[in-house]
């Protein structure tokens, strides 16, 4: 895989060239780019995923939805409806894309709404609302957002800096300048600070740039109703991790803290379950002959599972107990409490105008 990469890297040179200079079009003025004077807030990367989007999302919107009617405003990948739509209380991953139903279960008194051409999206969703967060916006250069949080993994801090294919970046590494914010996301326990000067160096955040270091908190195990289990792991529990995300390793390596007996079943990011990948998993499920076992999937991945057939589509898949492993955002060294500072300073100080440029 790895000399593969090298093999296409003429190809990423190509990919690359025609991102910068439609950013250079965008940045010149060539191509319209929206300002709103409502705020806006956008969160992205430069990885192609796997940098913790959606739960900093929900961050924001635990942070600010008792205060401001918000809404969220995301592309919705993998939606088989087009245009834009707002979502409803029986939300779907087939309606709206995974991320969005998720946001749309877990928080029934906000706006979700999905909109490939974000600024129709905001056009709609602006008057009628204080606070917009755009889920994966980085590279949609139509928008530009009162203010820009752009993530990366700490884990991947240390990888080549290759655009696509040979790469995983989306656009140049030295894109993140656009940003107010940056946020080093998926940071391992006990971080030190000769460690965090070290990503700082390899960051190298801008003057008006601020960097934070946030971690992965792991919440108790749910259903699918949202409620908590109660059920735990032991080291003589069996789990049967099925995900279709980006990056499944932060959770195999939390889950191995329990037990190593795993068996994973793993699929590319946004993965359409089908009936096939559930019998396969029911019947290595009901061949185990583990006493305590379980099924855990993520709460993106329980979108799909749930939305689609999972309980109807066999009899062996009814009888699964599959728990849901939901997850949040938590900043290091209590710089929590700056970082909400900044953000509800931004949105104060942006919530009396009305008109878009």
């Amino acid at each position: 895989m790895k000399y593969l990469r090298w093999l296409l890297l003429p190809f990423s040179l190509l990919y690359g060239l025609v991102v910068i200079i439609r950013n250079w079009f965008y940045d010149a003025g060539f191509f319209k780019s929206y300002k709103f004077d409502k705020p806006v807030i956008s969160i992205g990367n430069l990885d192609v995923g796997g940098a913790g989007k959606s739960p900093m999302t929900e961050y924001l919107v635990r942070l600010l939805k008792g205060d401001y009617k918000l809404a969220t405003l995301s592309r919705g990948y993998g939606r088989k409806t087009q245009g834009y739509l707002t979502a409803t209380a029986i939300a779907t991953a087939t309606n709206l894309g995974d991320e969005p139903a998720q946001f749309k279960h877990k928080f029934p008194d906000i706006t979700v709404a999905v909109c490939e051409k974000r600024v129709e999206g905001l056009k709609q969703l602006l008057p009628g609302h204080d606070v917009i967060v755009l889920d994966d916006a980085y590279q949609h250069r139509a928008v530009s957002p009162g203010l820009s949080i752009l993530l990366f993994d700490y884990n991947r801090l240390s990888e080549p800096h290759l655009l696509l294919p040979a790469g995983n970046l989306r656009e140049p590494f030295s894109g993140r300048w656009r940003a107010q914010v940056i946020i080093l996301t998926k940071c391992p326990a006990g971080l030190t600070n000769d460690e965090k000067e070290k990503a700082y160096q390899k960051i190298a955040p801008l003057p008006y740039q601020q960097l934070f270091f946030s971690a992965i908190a792991y919440q108790p195990l749910e259903g699918f109703d949202g409620k908590p289990s109660g059920m735990s792991i032991d080291k003589d529990t069996t789990i049967f991790l099925l995900t279709g995300i980006a990056n499944a390793k932060p959770l195999l390596k939390y889950l191995t803290g329990f037990t190593t007996h795993i068996i994973h079943h793993n699929y590319p990011d946004h993965h359409p379950f089908t009936p096939k990948n559930i019998a396969k998993l029911a019947a290595e499920f009901n061949t185990c002959k583990t006493e305590k076992k379980l099924i855990i999937t993520t709460e993106k991945d329980a979108q799909r599972l749930e939305d689609s057939w999972f309980r109807s589509s066999s009899p062996d898949a009814e009888s699964l107990p599959v728990f849901v492993i939901p997850i949040k955002v938590e900043f290091l060294d209590e710089s929590g409490q700056q970082f909400d500072q900044l953000i509800t300073n931004y949105v104060r100080e942006h919530t009396t105008y009305n008109r878009i440029h």
